[in-house]
């Protein structure tokens, strides 16, 4: 809601005889619809097939916009892979979605991708300097034109998947499929999320757990930092060769982009925010009539704040189901715009109030300085921002849409000067010190906040 964009999702499926695994692809991507509402796509094949043909589709817009029982029926294979998009790099065009599939001298293989490769200009050098012709103008397609290259030169997808890894540098969950094959890779330091979920002899991949739900499977684990797994008719296998010694997590996963009732890294979704609600009203306390948050991700941090202080929770605002998320508008003038079209203040339950107003960040300021007025004008006496996070002050490298220092409110004013900016009474951020309530002992990257990046930064 604070004008942070999402990542992307993927999703995955190794059955033993369902030919229909596009289907599930389907459901599973609906589930993961909130990590990426520009773009979808499936990739299946069929490996009792005697060729191993891979088919697919994929086209902008959502989930259900994209498919239909028609074009599932189409694609007919019993693996496959799936992916929703946001577009962390590259335009948003019909070009630049997943999966990607390409043809090579040994066969094909399909590639779905959620992060970011910060060595994406090295990398394509590397391939240029090589001889090798390709167009690519994301870190996703740079990575299939790699992987396929070294498939021509190893004994097999794995192998191919592996020699790849050595080279990548940032945050990553890929899902790699060829005619026989699924290969999963989650980067080093754990940095984006991927999970392994069963259902009889059915093997599940996912971004998130809460997918799982959505095809009756059963969560495994979460594939560990610098694991690559590989199911094929031989069964699962697992390479840790590429485990590193420390791990950094993506903080924001657990403040904003995963869905309420997943749990990542062993880290309850819904737990985390509502304790770190909690950590907000011992560190900002105020007196007011009831707290509020900014739907979605500001509600569950809201209760918690409640819970702590013993104010009162209301629902503040009506949204708007069928409006899309407002970050996802290509101008500041339609993001503004969505705003108002999406949430309505609730006016009988703020009039005369002193509100507390919870959400999970604060980045250029423009939304929750609407909020804020749109409360005023539906009579609220006071409003006390309380923010999920801390302050963002570097931009992300790793697949979240932080922009650079420039765009940044809280690089560029103090608290008390953004307090100003956007008419709250008062403005308080969770405390640095305070990351530890949303996940415990778990590392975690937070170089947005402190500048501390977990690997090389690059641009590309």
């Amino acid at each position: 809601m604070a004008g942070l964009h999402e990542e992307c999702g993927v999703f995955g499926i190794w059955s033993e005889s369902n030919l229909q695994a596009s289907h599930s692809i389907y459901y599973g991507l609906l589930a993961l619809q909130h990590r990426g509402q520009e773009a979808a796509g499936i990739a299946v094949c069929n490996t009792f097939g005697e060729k191993g043909n891979v088919s697919y589709y994929k086209n902008l817009g959502l989930v259900s916009e994209v498919f239909d029982e028609l074009t599932l029926n189409k694609n007919e294979g019993n693996i496959g892979i799936g992916h929703v998009r946001y577009s962390t790099t590259g335009d948003c065009n019909i070009e630049n979605t997943q999966p990607l599939v390409y043809n090579y001298v040994k066969g094909t293989l399909a590639l779905v991708h959620n992060g970011n490769i910060v060595n994406t200009a090295a990398l394509k050098q590397e391939l240029y300097d090589e001889g090798t012709v390709f167009r690519a103008t994301t870190d996703s397609e740079v990575v299939a034109c790699l992987i396929a290259k070294l498939r021509a030169k190893s004994s097999s997808i794995e192998e191919a998947v592996k020699k790849a890894a050595t080279k990548l540098i940032g945050g990553y969950a890929l899902l790699i499929m060829s005619p026989r094959k699924i290969v999963a890779v989650r980067d080093p330091w754990g940095l984006k999320p991927l999970c392994l979920g069963k259902r009889g002899n059915d093997y599940f991949f996912a971004s998130e757990n809460c997918a799982f739900n959505a095809v009756g499977a059963e969560f495994i684990r979460d594939i560990k930092p610098g694991e690559i797994v590989t199911i094929s008719k031989k069964g699962l296998t697992s390479d840790f060769t590429f485990e590193a010694d420390k791990q950094a997590h993506c903080i924001f996963e657990y403040i904003y982009f995963a869905r309420l009732d997943s749990k990542i890294d062993g880290i309850s979704v819904y737990k985390s925010r509502f304790d770190g609600g909690r950590a907000l009203a011992r560190s900002f306390p105020v007196e007011a009539d009831l707290v509020t948050g900014v739907p979605e991700s500001g509600i569950t941090a809201a209760y918690g704040y409640s819970f702590e202080a013993k104010i009162p929770f209301a629902l503040a605002f009506h949204k708007n189901s069928y409006i899309g998320r407002s970050f996802i508008k290509p101008t500041q003038e339609e993001r503004e715009a969505a705003v108002h079209m999406k949430l309505n203040v609730l006016e009988d339950v703020v009039r005369d109030k002193r509100i507390v107003l919870i959400d999970d960040s604060i980045v250029r300021g423009t939304t929750i300085k609407n909020l804020i007025t749109m409360l005023r004008n539906a009579g609220a006496k006071e409003i006390h921002v309380r923010i999920s996070s801390p302050p963002f002050l570097y931009p992300c490298y790793y697949g979240t849409d932080v922009p650079d220092n420039t765009e940044l409110i809280a690089n560029n004013y103090s608290t008390e000067s953004i307090r100003k900016m956007i008419g709250a009474d008062s403005l308080g951020y969770m405390k640095l010190e305070d990351i530890g309530s949303l996940v415990g002992d778990l590392p975690v990257c937070k170089a947005c906040f402190d500048g501390n990046y977990p690997t090389p930064v690059e641009q590309n």
